[in-house]
């Protein structure tokens, strides 16, 4: 029988997800006979790739890589089936090796990913010998680079491995040590508070609008519940976002305080003193929706007085946040529910 061929290495391959030079060896040893091949590829260990290959990968690890002069960083989100394959030392490198990978290669894409060639081999090849070895799916199903040539790039991945956050900013060259050293604090924050956007800007106009309903529904039925204890009710909003806030809104809001002020009889050379703290209010009620979601408004964790906005104002004018990437761990992967019962009456043949 003959060895191998194209047509049987490529079926071989889809059979057990083995790599290309794996397979032709395997059909050789075996003079072409495919059934005898899989079980080769099986008894050396090489063939379980295929059978992990549908199990979902819903753990794993996240990693980043910063250069030294904090001009590039990369992040990757590596899955395996179970958390504790993820505290494995021999994953945990495997995640530091990947990562490294798409810093040199430059890619963003898993299929992209799969092309390149690791340690002198195709890197589904390379990927499909850890799962070998490891004994679970695996997948690098996310990847991010970021750099720059007019500032800094920084990040931070929590202790667990489950949440990461990369951040570029524009700076001046003197201000580039300090604004690597605040870019780590706000990826901090932004790990824990989760913004889905850098500025109150980037936020969809009809996203806030159907948000705008949404929260004041939300602090009317809290405010019935206040209402029912005996508590002070909260105010209700116009808008939700300084994106709504137009200099109309604004002077309607600032009209509407004066008339108050004057038909509670105050002088009107103190109104001075008061409108700006009412306006002030006003715009802390008006734009919940950007301190729920972007970035610069939200209070900073380190120091909650003060905005991300205002901190990186006071540490250097200079900085500039401009892109922003915050990965979560399994994020979007659907995890299959399973029937307990069904699953042990199966385990039992029943």
């Amino acid at each position: 029988m003959a060895g191998a061929t194209p047509k049987l290495i490529k079926e071989l391959r889809e059979m057990t997800g083995a790599g290309m030079l794996d397979c032709k060896n395997a059909l050789n040893e075996c003079e072409g006979d495919l059934e005898k091949a899989v079980q080769h590829l099986r008894e050396a260990g090489l063939g379980k790739a295929a059978k992990k290959a549908g199990n979902v990968a819903a753990e794993g690890l996240i990693s980043i890589l910063i250069n030294d002069d904090f001009t590039k960083a990369t992040m990757t989100e590596v899955n395996s089936q179970t958390d504790f394959v993820a505290k494995n030392e021999n994953f945990i490198n495997l995640t530091k090796d990947i990562t490294a990978h798409v810093q040199s290669t430059g890619v963003s894409e898993t299929e992209e990913l799969k092309q390149t060639t690791i340690n002198g081999q195709v890197f589904e090849e390379f990927l499909n010998e850890k799962i070998a070895t490891i004994g679970e799916n695996i997948v690098a199903r996310k990847m991010v680079t970021l750099a720059t040539d007019s500032g800094v790039v920084n990040g931070y991945v929590h202790a667990t491995g489950r949440v990461g956050v990369l951040l570029a900013a524009t700076c001046d060259a003197a201000a580039k040590e300090k604004a690597a050293a605040l870019l780590k604090n706000i990826a901090m924050h932004a790990s824990a508070m989760k913004p889905t956007v850098i500025s109150y800007n980037d936020l969809d106009p009809e996203f806030v609008e159907s948000e705008t309903r949404a929260i004041k529904a939300e602090i009317e039925a809290e405010n019935d519940e206040l209402k029912r204890l005996g508590k002070p009710l909260k105010n209700i909003p116009e808008f939700v976002s300084k994106s709504q806030l137009t200099q109309e809104a604004l002077a309607n809001a600032k009209a509407a305080f004066e008339a108050e002020l004057k038909e509670q009889g105050k002088p009107e050379q103190i109104w001075d003193k008061i409108v700006p703290g009412k306006m002030e209010r006003f715009i802390q009620d008006n734009t919940q929706l950007d301190g729920r979601l972007a970035l610069l408004s939200q209070n900073f964790v380190m120091d909650d007085k003060k905005t991300v906005e205002q901190v990186l104002a006071e540490t250097d004018p200079s900085i500039k946040i401009v892109e922003y990437v915050r990965f979560e761990l399994g994020e979007g992967i659907e995890k299959k529910e399973e029937d307990f019962a069904a699953e042990v009456a199966k385990q039992m043949g029943n």
